[in-house]
């Protein structure tokens, strides 16, 4: 009986590598849990796998949405579980990988959303126009501090949905999620642990190469797409900065450097995330049998 497997942990860690390897072990499939590798044209600064590093193990919901398209955590959630379906429909085991805690929990989880108010969203998105994120951030903390403890100030989408929930259902937040409780009969979660100073060092080094890779480049060309436009994507680490450079904001240089800052706050706070669940096993990423270990815990 196949089972969903969850490899996570923060960017720059290895994820994607194991996942592939674990998939070949177990005839597997890999189910892309990150929310800006599902659009098309964002391979470089996604990280994106290309398909001659996918090892032919099949992945799903990458590359399904133009940058122009919004994309929400309830709309993820529906896709990803289709995918594990249909993987164990067909006797197949769903290895996801991503580095969110909420589109993993919002997966694997029983994890249900409050609704939506077109009026109210739409009020709120007028006001994070006109205040800015960091000013809607002070109002979220002071109705609700551990979500705002949880948000970026810089992440305007989410602190414009934390604030909606608060107005609709005047709780906090953080009281809709869910408790620790698989919606699945079975699922193994493994952690790549990796120690910070270790994977502060890999998170500049992955910019860097990046940035050799065409990054600049590959942003010019999704802004002629309508990148600039698109609510989610142009928040995205790297793309956000890069299009700062290219309005001319900042030098390509500070592009740079604050991609890997925005980028090393953010690994930290993923860690922090899943270090809370104790359902996770933690694995060295540096184990020369790590492939070995995971299959192991797997059996288990």
């Amino acid at each position: 009986m196949q089972h969903p497997i969850a490899i996570v942990g923060p960017t720059a860690a290895g994820k994607s590598g194991l996942a592939v390897a674990l998939a070949r072990c177990l005839q597997g499939e890999i189910v892309s849990v990150d929310s800006m590798q599902v659009y098309r044209g964002m391979d470089i600064g996604t990280a994106k796998l290309p398909p001659a590093e996918r090892g032919g193990v099949p992945h799903h919901l990458l590359d399904r949405l133009d940058v122009t398209e919004p994309a929400t955590v309830a709309e993820f959630q529906l896709w990803a579980r289709a995918a594990i379906a249909d993987c164990l429909a067909r006797d197949v085991t769903p290895v996801l990988v991503g580095g969110s805690a909420l589109y993993v929990r919002a997966v694997l989880d029983r994890f249900t959303f409050p609704g939506t108010d077109p009026a109210v969203r739409q009020r709120l998105e007028q006001e994070l126009a006109r205040l800015g994120p960091p000013t809607m951030h002070e109002r979220l903390a002071a109705l609700d501090p551990a979500a705002a403890a949880r948000i970026l100030s810089t992440n305007g989408r989410r602190i414009v949905r934390a604030l909606e929930v608060v107005t609709l259902t005047d709780r906090p937040y953080t009281a809709t999620l869910p408790a620790y409780e698989y919606a699945y009969a079975d699922v193994t979660a493994i952690g790549v642990d990796v120690p910070r100073d270790v994977l502060d060092e890999r998170i500049a080094a992955r910019v860097a190469a990046m940035w050799a890779a065409g990054l600049v480049d590959e942003v010019r060309r999704l802004e002629h797409a309508g990148l600039r436009c698109g609510r989610t994507a142009s928040r995205a680490l790297g793309y956000a900065q890069v299009l700062r450079f290219l309005s001319g904001e900042c030098t390509e240089a500070q592009a740079h450097a604050e991609t890997i800052r925005a980028t090393t706050r953010f690994a930290r706070r993923q860690d922090s995330w899943f270090r809370k669940d104790p359902r996770i096993t933690w694995l060295p990423y540096a184990a020369d049998d790590l492939v070995e270990r995971a299959v192991r815990v797997v059996g288990r």
